[in-house]
């Protein structure tokens, strides 16, 4: 599933082309994905000027022109790949495209179709279901040890899983988790009140550097996962722990593990974590 940094490097080339464009034509190629799209999805964006680009957690929040708010997520395969004029290869996966007045189009491609899209008034953001109760956002200046650890206090579930959860903090998935987590040399299967605020002091920047280079990196393609001018991204390449069963560890040399938490790969090094 795309993570914070994917989402973020999306938004970022999109926004190049669509801030400040108005969507002259769009198409929904199906009615549904994992969810139904809005009733008179299509129409009610058409002609409307794109006034900013912004995200929250995972989510992509296109603002259109008359307070109104279009809500992305690109679920387990989905991807956003601008192109400068309107496709003649529109694939079955294709699902939604649109276009701006000065020909750059969108294709909202999603194999799975875990992906969903929302459409809403500007002034229910911070009401909408999908937003509300999520924690801060890790690269925010608010999001702090101190913030950490009132959030982590009694809390008898694994590290890993601790920072997965959306209302800790916002955005953060399996990979990032994993690389912040051998960083700070916390072990993943530590429970989540037990780690000290001295720890939580190296873990913090850990999440903040991790997100930061991976976005820097375009993000990491290991699958369906390509940034909006269709190109792979790289952070992948720079993985210490993830993905890295078996082989030595960058630090000490022994091999790095794997585990399943929640239904989910963890890999860390048994010996630098603890």
């Amino acid at each position: 599933m795309p993570e914070l940094p994917e989402v973020e490097t999306t938004r970022r080339g999109l926004a190049l082309k669509l801030e400040g464009r108005r969507i002259v034509r769009i198409e929904a190629r199906r009615p549904d994905l994992r969810f139904p799209l809005p009733k008179d999805f299509a129409k009610t964006i058409r002609g409307r000027r794109v006034e900013a680009l912004e995200r929250r957690a995972k989510y992509i929040l296109i603002r259109l022109e008359g307070d109104l708010v279009w809500l992305i997520h690109l679920g387990m395969s989905g991807r956003m790949v601008m192109r400068p004029a309107w496709p003649n290869d529109i694939g079955p996966h294709d699902h939604v495209i649109f276009a701006t007045e000065e020909g750059w189009a969108v294709t909202f491609n999603d194999a799975r179709r875990f992906g969903m899209m929302d459409l809403f008034p500007a002034a229910k953001l911070a009401d909408h279901k999908l937003l509300a109760g999520l924690g801060p956002e890790p690269l925010a200046d608010e999001f702090t040890p101190a913030v950490l650890h009132l959030a982590l206090m009694g809390k008898k579930t694994p590290m890993k899983a601790a920072l997965l959860d959306q209302t800790v903090v916002a955005g953060l998935g399996n990979i990032y988790v994993c690389e912040a987590l051998f960083r700070a040399g916390i072990s993943p299967k530590r429970l989540a009140g037990t780690v000290s605020p001295q720890r939580l002091d190296k873990l913090v920047p850990a999440i903040k550097a991790v997100l930061r280079e991976a976005v820097a990196a375009g993000g990491s393609s290991l699958r369906d996962y390509v940034q909006s001018d269709g190109e792979l991204g790289y952070f992948q390449t720079r993985f210490r722990v993830y993905d890295r069963e078996g082989q030595p560890c960058t630090v000490c040399g022994r091999p790095v593990k794997r585990i399943v938490q929640s239904g989910r790969s963890t890999f860390y090094c048994g010996s630098c974590q603890k």
